[in-house]
């Protein structure tokens, strides 16, 4: 399989069913030439002015299944997903709410 392809399969968490978006990159081990690591980087902020949202790691052992369209993973949801509720926006704050 190449990365190509792996990179259109949607990412879903086992535990809450969440589908976690796609995958933008790959860590390799140099020497043993294996993928350690999945990257899902986070959502851009004001266009990507601002950075971005947190870079989302899944370990190569944490992947439970690769399916035709989607990776079952066991990958613990991101700190945003857990929580629920939002962050107050940049106009919440200068308004005081």
């Amino acid at each position: 399989m190449t990365f190509r392809e792996l990179s259109k399969k949607e990412v879903v968490q086992l535990q809450e069913g969440a589908c976690l978006g796609k995958i933008d990159d790959m860590v390799i081990d140099p020497e043993t030439a294996r993928v350690e690591k999945l990257l899902m980087l986070g959502r851009p902020k004001l266009f990507g002015l601002l950075g971005r949202g947190e870079t989302l790691v899944i370990d190569w052992n944490e992947i439970e299944k690769i399916g035709a369209d989607a990776l079952l993973v066991t990958t613990a949801l991101p700190e945003e997903s857990v929580q629920g509720e939002k962050k107050p926006g940049l106009l919440s704050r200068l308004l005081g709410k």
